[in-house]
């Protein structure tokens, strides 16, 4: 037995978790047709299979009609979600996981033009700012109604072989009768505290009468929303010992927050940047005054702070969800001794903002993150051993040197830069974007430890290429800023990169113009800001920084408000000249012929990349694949087998920004799909 708190079994009711490690209910968008199918279970299979105690599904499975997914949610309102769930529950069981499902109805969160077009409704008509609707406030009969779908969702989870169900008491409709700021109703259910909490009892009361002692029964609740008119720390303890003395309840989930605006959710779920674990002492407490099992996460992303959670007796198990999206063999590396082979969090948030822009969560660095079954994590031995010749040192050409080395091939890297890292490198710059480096990092330790040989200062010509004598060449130059978009002044702008590397310094009255709507275009505005300069952002996009998603904006509109930075949508740079110490930009509009003049001292344009390419075009007549790409084999996972070129010397191959102006997530997963079948 090992010693490590957080190898230690837990024991919740009748049920014995094998550690203390548990995955979140968290609602990654994977269902199809709203079940959890292949690639659901995949998913959660992948981590009970390297030791993770309790996984958590769903975040949340919805139990009404009125409640349609707005996440790609698991709808427990339908039968065949039995069988479903009974597939992915005994996989795990196998595994040793035990398996929790969390249930909700949406509430205000939500919206009527979804599933069958109904009245989303909540105990006010006050709309959610996140989504929009006006929801009907509540009849008597919607709450019979809702009480009894809970625990005839319950009943068929019960049925599916599933250990127990959380219900979601944060911002969605039980949370909603609960607080003080989105409750107005009068009677049993509104007023005191004793009312608003009736909903949650009784449903709770409800899912018991139906599936028995031998189920757990949790709730996720906010005990502190840290608004005006929301419930407070006092409350919440009331609110836990209510569950408590129910007799129902088997465990608390804490949170801390509300999720009705962006900056609210952030602040709940904080990104990089951000305070790791701000509410963990919080959570502490809450288990100290109620004294129910308490479980808690909220970017507790390494091994350290999750030991001390458990350790200090804060918490009884800690949920590490966005660090297993990132290594989903996080526990089976703390139990083998390999903490410093754990793939870092980097807090980037790609996984939630993916799925609050209607797509799949993906991990930014591990791309086999919900895509278990095409692209598993674990890498293959090659059977014939290859050199490989890596051209570049980016994310793109670490993660192919990674691979290519796990697969047995020998590898050199060739990177002209003094260091690795590519744009990333240029990225953590930025103290808000620093923790970034960790994909770097991570990398190269593991290149490192897999023999992979690097030569750094090293500009590789077609001389480099012959002196290495190669099977396989990979091209990961990546690209350069482009700005030379104008009518005329284009020598007058720089670039954001050359505003986040120093190679500019920030003017005092400044036009940032971003045609790509990346954290670059903002990054460069902070910058300038933090500098004491005048800023406005301007893009021809009916919205300005769609790439920069939900969580990830919010600290950039922090600080850009508090600094006056002015954001223009639908208006373009046309043009730049100078006027004595001034320059004059003139910009227009897609939506007619208008111009408008801006006196500035400055214009940043932010335009994503252009391949960094001619290496790879001078190298492409001495390949045996001239270049060629096999998209059909490259997606199924398959060797490439075009070589038009038979008396070339090499196969030739380029990926990341090399080939297109992209992200880190495309950059680092061509990588992978090329390089597995090399």
């Amino acid at each position: 037995m090992s010693n490590d708190p957080l190898l230690q079994p837990y024991r919740l009711k009748h049920l014995t978790l094998r550690n203390r490690i548990m995955i979140t209910s968290h609602e990654p968008a994977y269902p199809e047709d709203g079940m959890p199918k292949e690639r659901y279970r995949a998913y959660h299979v992948e981590r009970a299979k390297a030791g993770v105690a309790l996984t958590m599904t769903a975040g949340s499975a919805s139990v009404s009609r009125d409640s349609p997914p707005v996440f790609n949610n698991i709808l427990v309102w339908k039968d065949e979600v039995v069988g479903w769930m009974r597939q992915l529950t005994d996989e795990c069981h196998d595994h040793g996981a035990a398996v929790m499902i969390q249930l909700t109805h949406l509430g205000r969160r939500t919206r009527w033009d979804k599933g069958d077009w109904l009245p989303s409704v909540s105990t006010s008509h006050v709309r959610e700012p996140a989504h929009r609707a006006y929801p009907k406030q509540v009849e008597d009969w919607d709450i019979a109604r809702i009480i009894k779908d809970y625990a005839d969702g319950a009943e068929r989870i019960h049925a599916a072989g599933v250990d127990g169900v959380e219900l979601e008491c944060y911002g969605h409709l039980m949370d909603q009768f609960m607080s003080p700021f989105t409750n107005r109703l009068d009677g049993p259910y509104g007023g005191p505290l004793e009312n608003r909490a009736r909903f949650a009892l009784d449903v709770v009361a409800a899912i018991r009468e139906r599936v028995g002692e031998k189920f757990l029964i949790g709730m996720r609740y906010t005990a502190d929303e840290v608004a005006k008119d929301g419930i407070d720390e006092a409350e919440g303890i009331a609110i836990g010992k209510l569950f408590r003395d129910s007799g129902q309840v088997d465990f608390l989930n804490v949170i801390r927050g509300q999720i009705h605006t962006d900056p609210a959710m952030t602040d709940l779920i904080p990104i990089q940047g951000m305070k790791s674990a701000p509410h963990l002492d919080f959570a502490g407490r809450i288990r100290a005054e109620v004294g129910l099992p308490t479980f808690h996460a909220a970017r507790i992303p390494d091994v350290a702070t999750a030991r001390h959670a458990v350790a200090s007796g804060k918490l009884d198990m800690v949920g590490m969800t966005r660090a297993h999206m990132t290594d989903p063999h996080l526990v089976r590396k703390i139990i083998e001794g390999r903490e410093d082979d754990i793939r870092p969090c980097v807090g980037a948030n790609y996984c939630l903002d993916r799925i609050y822009q209607g797509g799949h969560a993906y991990c930014i660095h591990n791309p086999s993150t919900g895509r278990e079954v095409e692209q598993p994590h674990e890498i293959a031995k090659a059977d014939v051993q290859k050199k490989v010749l890596i051209i570049g040192a980016g994310p793109a050409g670490l993660e192919a040197a990674r691979v290519a080395a796990l697969r047995g091939h020998k590898v050199v890297v060739h990177e002209a830069a003094p260091h690795a890292g590519g744009q990333i490198r240029l990225t953590a710059q930025t103290p808000r974007r620093r923790e970034m480096i960790g994909i770097i990092d991570w990398r190269l330790a593991q290149c490192e430890k897999l023999g992979v040989v690097f030569y750094y200062n090293s500009f590789s010509d077609e001389s480099t290429v012959s002196h290495e004598a190669p099977d396989v060449v990979i091209v990961a130059t990546g690209g350069l800023p482009e700005t030379a978009i104008l009518d005329g002044g284009n020598d007058l702008v720089v670039s954001s990169w050359d505003v986040l590397s120093g190679d500019a310094r920030p003017g005092s009255n400044v036009l940032v113009y971003d045609e790509a709507g990346d954290p670059a275009g903002l990054q460069a505005a902070d910058i300038i800001a933090a500098a004491g300069g005048k800023v406005e952002v301007m893009t021809r996009d009916r919205s300005f920084a769609p790439e920069v998603m939900a969580m990830n904006l919010v600290p950039y509109m922090r600080t850009l408000q508090k600094s006056d930075a002015v954001f223009t949508v639908t208006w373009r740079l046309l043009s730049v000249r100078r006027d004595g110490n001034e320059l004059v930009a003139t910009v227009g509009s897609d939506y007619g012929d208008v111009t408008r003049e801006r006196r500035v001292d400055q214009v940043v344009v932010n335009n994503g990349t252009v391949p960094l390419d001619d290496l790879y075009f001078a190298l492409k007549p001495a390949s045996k694949n001239l270049g060629q790409v096999d998209y059909e084999a490259f997606i199924v996972r398959q060797p490439q087998q075009a070589h038009p070129n038979p008396a070339g010397r090499f196969e030739l191959y380029r990926i990341g920004d090399a080939v297109s102006s992209r992200n880190t997530h495309a950059a680092i997963y061509d990588a992978l799909r090329l390089m597995r079948t090399i």
